[in-house]
């Protein structure tokens, strides 16, 4: 996958007026004409003609190759507010990659999807009802991956990273999709498998490279609160018993003794245990 990411940027730094400027804005724009038409269309037939068939693509509706992906997904607030977020996203990913690598990201997703639609058609006689969700989803994953510590509301009042936030997201898709393909539904499962492909191709080796800071930034935290642990009585002052407030349980400095530092509890350790400014954010947290 690595070498048809790098194949995807020598195409693109070659030919860098490949690429549909402002993709995700035009897409949402349709996205909320079609909600509005459908407002006015109580009958449903307009988005039914939007629809993936591929029986009826075969009979010469080519349209419905791509119309599929500017269905709503929602109505009301929420969909300005999810139109908003995606195009929010597809901006951000677009400033970074360019509008070339953006569009062959978006476009391969679209590809396969339709690849799949087709494959199940062939294969099995259903018709599997293509959706933009599963798209959407994976260019968050995207976004996640390159700006993990960006903090959105959830809920438009509960501040959250990105990063956990698509982890949830991905726990939300697969575990039920999981759980219907074991019972016996495995067409549920092929979507989302399918929407991920493109999220590897050109998120890989950041991913990978996240994962190994991550494991890399817990280590040192470890190493570093064991050394401070085992120097604490050495470099720590004596302070008389209850003449401090505070008292930091890595290095055993007080808040009387150093009053320039900050003290604070932590409340995922398990009894009432206070940390310094220096070893809040970098401690290994206690049981009991």
């Amino acid at each position: 996958m690595n070498r048809l990411r790098k194949q995807v940027e020598k195409f693109c730094y070659r030919h860098p007026r490949f690429g549909i400027p402002k993709l995700m804005l035009w897409l949402s724009i349709a996205t909320a004409a079609v909600y509005v038409i459908s407002l006015m269309d109580r009958s449903g037939v307009f988005q039914s003609l939007l629809l993936f068939y591929p029986s009826r693509i075969l009979r010469g509706e080519i349209w419905r190759l791509v119309s599929w992906i500017i269905l709503p997904s929602s109505g009301s607030i929420w969909l300005l507010i999810s139109l908003y977020f995606y195009y929010f996203i597809g901006s951000t990913l677009e400033s970074v990659w360019g509008a070339g690598r953006f569009t062959v990201f978006y476009l391969l997703g679209v590809i396969l999807h339709i690849v799949l639609g087709f494959a199940v058609y062939f294969i099995s006689g259903l018709t599997l009802l293509l959706h933009p969700y599963y798209l959407n989803m994976s260019m968050f994953f995207a976004f996640a991956v390159l700006f993990p510590e960006q903090r959105v509301l959830l809920f438009f009042f509960i501040p959250i990273k990105v990063k956990w936030l698509a982890v949830a997201d991905a726990v939300i898709i697969f575990l039920p999709a999981v759980r219907q393909a074991i019972s016996g539904d495995w067409l549920v499962l092929l979507m989302p498998l399918v929407s991920v492909v493109s999220f590897f191709i050109f998120c890989g080796p950041d991913l990978a490279a996240l994962v190994r800071r991550s494991r890399a930034g817990r280590v040192s935290n470890v190493i570093a609160f064991k050394k401070a642990s085992k120097t604490a009585p050495a470099r720590a002052p004596k302070a008389a018993a209850g003449n401090y407030r505070h008292k930091c349980s890595v290095c055993g400095r007080t808040d009387t003794d150093h009053p320039e530092l900050e003290f604070r509890y932590c409340s995922l350790c398990s009894g009432y245990h206070c940390f310094c400014s220096d070893h809040i954010n970098s401690h290994v947290h206690f049981t009991e």
